[in-house]
Parts: structure tokens; C-alpha cells; sequence
């Protein structure tokens, strides 16, 4: 059994979901998990409902009837004609959107986010079950949230592994019985016990593969993206980018870690942990080979590998009076980084003073940044960039920052991390 997963990219519009069809169709053997994120942006579309519902930054109905048009687009030139039941099916998820932001908040945004956000998986992986059955691809819809169990921790949901094992191992194994049987389910949510829906964290789909994957012992996971495979670059940052052929779980975890885009930072550990195989493949060309993840892999010669973050805050934290940032200092203000949910990309501690690279979210830093000035002095830099280079030579290094101005700089073994503001001439 393998589990597949489909980004986005993958099914963001008819021909896509033409295209994941035509794959899906050439495993006629295979027993196949297939985890599908939701459509183009829709994330990213659903998001602004939320913002508009929640923060009153917009008209939730019309940001919400945007992302009806964009799957009644696709559900048309992929059904033809409006009687196919699926039109009924996600009407009906529609309405239950409208439902939500049609009352008053009851609840904080996070988990208005995850009732809301969520539906775009459920959205996509309906029609494209529908669509796989049309062209007589034989599959089972499962909802996901049956089957990850997670805490109340909304956006960002903590996996009960042994409850999500038991469930997986009910749920997937009798609609997996016979070859060639496929099942299509969403990556990036879960449910909690009183049947409320969770997210992953965003871009949480690899992760709900793996979890899938670990669940049920698979042989292999398959991602298939709109690149190559594993690149050294982002090659919207670097032209020269590289494909590596075959990468170590410890090498892709830490590139994961550092926020490359092509793995989400939880995926590989659960595959580690059983020694399962994974593969970033092309949907644009399914037969060549990718990257191979796995254990005692290495990508010969190692080659250096760019993450670019942009978008970065640099917060810098020094006591009123000029006194030691102590570990009670520190222990005070991590915890204020973890209640907010605010992940520190990159952090510096001197004497007096502690520094943190951040994402810059406008609606997180804020408040964070404002119970701060409460105890502490802070000073911030906004618009920066942060580079990451595993693997790097010193030409590399000079290459990467030249033209810009460093604000932090921290150099490992293997590692080298940049803080960095685009110097104008």
C-alpha cells in the first residue's frame, strides 16, 4: 500500500485535475491513500472569509461567494452539466459557511479559522472522487476528521497517536481489501473528540500523508508537486537551482526545519520512525524519477541548499534598566512566543539583549510585541529577508549576502543562517 499526496498546484483547475487523474488511473494495481490538499489558493481565499468574519476587514459573503465561482468553474468544465450530484454535495458545504458567518463569533479566531478554512480540502476531494469515479477510477471518500484524532489546539493541532492509529487501521484497511482500491481523503485537517474540526498547520497536507502512512505501515509516500523533485533553491529565488537525487531523513528534516517549501517541517520524522520511503515526484512528469528520502541516502557531492523566508521581523529584547537577559528573562518571553503561536525562525541572546527572527504576521506580532514593551525595551527592523545555506562554502556565502546588509549572522558545522536588508544603491 502507498499513500499518495496531491498539493494545490496539482488540482487547481480542470486540466489539473484531468492531469491527477490520468496518474491516479495508471496504479490500476496499486492500494492507494490519496491525500488531497485543496484547489489552487483556495487556502488562501478562505482565509480572507475569516479575516472578513472575524476581524470585520471585509464582506465575508462576497470574499465567500468567490471561492463558490471558482469551484463551480472547475465542477462545470469537469461535469458539463449542473445535474451531476456533486454540484448538490458541495452546495451543501457551502451552506454550512454560511451558516457560520451568518452569526456573531462564538468562539476565538482560531477556531472560527479551522471551521471555516478546512472546507476547501473537503471541497476538492469531493469532486475529484466524483470525477475519478466519472472516468471509471474505482475509489471510497473518507473524511479525515474520522480519522485524525487531535487535541483542541485549533490551527496547529496535536495528533493523539494511538487513538489515530486504531481509527486509521478501522477506517482505511476494509475500503483498502481488494488491489487497485483507492481512497481519497484531505491532508491539513483533523477532528477533536467532541467532533470539532482541527488544521495541521498551514501547508499540513505532507504531514496528514505521513501520518497516514505511519498509521498503516505503508510501503512508500509519494508527494507530487510542480517541481522536479527536492531542489537546492527555490528557483524563484535562484535560477541555478539543482535537483538532489536522493537525500538523507536527517538533511530533509533539517531543510523542512529552516522552511523549505517542498516538505512541511513534521513529515519526515513519522516516515523515519518506520523506516518508509519518500518520493517528490512531478505531476507535470509522473515517469522520471525525483528525490528519493530515506534512510542512509545522500546527496553526492553534497551540494549547498538555499531556503530563502521573506516577509521577516527582527525583534530585539533588552531590559529596562540594562540588566542581564537571564534564563527567568527567557523563559518568560518564550512562553509569550508560544502562547501567540509565533515560531522563532532564528534567535540571538547577548548579555543584555535577546534577538529573535520571526514572520512578520499582522496579526500575531502586535499584540505579542505590546505585552513586551509592558516589562522590556523593543526595537524591531521590518521588510528583511532570512537565508539559510546547508551545506556551504564560503563563495557561496559572499555570493548570497553580497549587496545587502547583514543584521544577524549565525554560522554552524553544516549551516550558515542570515538576517539580511536589501542595500539600495
Amino acid at each position: 500500500m502507498k499513500v499518495f499526496k496531491f498539493g494545490g498546484a496539482s488540482v487547481k483547475d480542470a486540466a489539473a485535475v484531468k492531469n491527477v487523474t490520468k496518474i491516479l488511473a495508471g496504479f490500476t494495481d496499486d492500494k492507494l491513500v490519496v491525500v488531497v490538499s485543496a484547489m489552487g489558493k483556495t487556502t488562501n481565499a478562505l482565509e480572507k472569509v475569516v479575516n472578513a468574519y472575524f476581524y470585520k476587514t471585509g464582506d465575508a459573503s462576497a470574499a465567500l461567494n468567490e471561492v463558490k465561482e471558482f469551484h463551480h468553474k472547475i465542477m462545470m468544465d469537469l461535469f458539463s452539466v449542473p445535474t451531476h450530484p456533486i454540484f448538490d454535495i458541495v452546495n451543501n458545504i457551502f451552506v454550512e459557511i454560511d451558516w457560520v458567518i451568518e452569526e456573531e463569533p462564538a468562539k476565538g479566531f482560531a477556531f472560527a479559522y479551522d471551521q471555516i478554512v478546512s472546507t476547501g480540502e473537503l471541497i476538492s476531494t469531493r469532486i475529484i472522487s466524483a470525477y475519478l469515479a466519472l472516468n471509471g477510477v474505482e475509489n471510497n471518500w473518507l473524511d479525515a476528521r474520522d480519522v485524525i484524532a487531535t487535541d483542541n489546539n485549533y490551527r496547529e493541532g496535536n495528533i493523539n497517536w494511538e487513538t489515530t492509529q486504531k481509527l486509521c487501521k478501522e477506517k482505511f484497511i476494509p475500503l483498502l481489501s481488494a488491489p487497485g482500491k483507492k481512497v481519497i481523503t484531505q491532508g491539513f485537517i483533523g477532528g477533536t473528540s467532541e467532533n470539532f474540526t482541527t488544521t495541521l498547520g498551514r501547508e499540513g497536507s505532507d504531514y496528514s500523508a505521513a501520518i497516514f502512512a505511519y498509521c498503516l505501515s505503508a510501503d512508500a509516500v509519494f508527494i507530487w508537486k510542480d517541481v522536479p523533485g527536492v531542489l537546492n533553491a527555490d528557483p524563484k529565488f535562484y535560477t541555478d537551482a539543482q535537483k538532489l537525487d536522493k537525500m538523507s531523513y536527517h538533511d530533509a528534516i533539517e531543510l523542512a526545519y529552516y522552511g523549505a517549501s517542498v516538505i512541511h517541517p513534521k513529515t519526515i520524522k513519522p516516515l523515519e520512525n518506520r523506516d518508509i520511503p519518500l518520493h517528490v515526484r512531478s505531476f507535470m512528469n509522473p515517469d522520471l524519477p525525483g528525490t528519493m528520502i530515506g534512510k542512509d541516502l545522500q546527496t553526492k557531492p553534497l551540494i549547498p541548499s538555499f531556503i530563502f523566508k521573506e516577509n521577516q521581523l527582527l525583534l530585539s529584547i533588552s531590559a529596562k534598566d540594562f540588566s542581564f537577559i537571564a534564563e527567568d528573562n527567557l523563559s518568560e518571553i518564550f512562553g509569550l512566543f508560544a502562547k501567540s503561536g509565533i515560531k522563532i525562525n532564528l534567535m540571538q541572546n547577548s548579555a543584555i539583549s535577546f534577538s529573535v527572527c520571526i514572520d512578520n504576521d499582522t496579526f500575531k506580532v502586535p499584540p505579542v510585541v505590546e505585552t513586551l514593551r509592558q516589562t522590556y525595551k523593543v526595537l524591531y527592523n521590518e521588510n528583511l529577508q532570512l537565508f539559510t545555506v546547508r551545506h556551504y562554502y564560503p563563495s557561496t556565502v559572499e555570493m548570497l549576502t553580497a549587496g545587502k546588509e547583514i543584521l544577524l549572522e549565525q554560522r554552524s558545522r553544516h549551516t550558515a543562517q542570515f538576517v539580511v536588508r536589501v542595500v539600495n544603491d
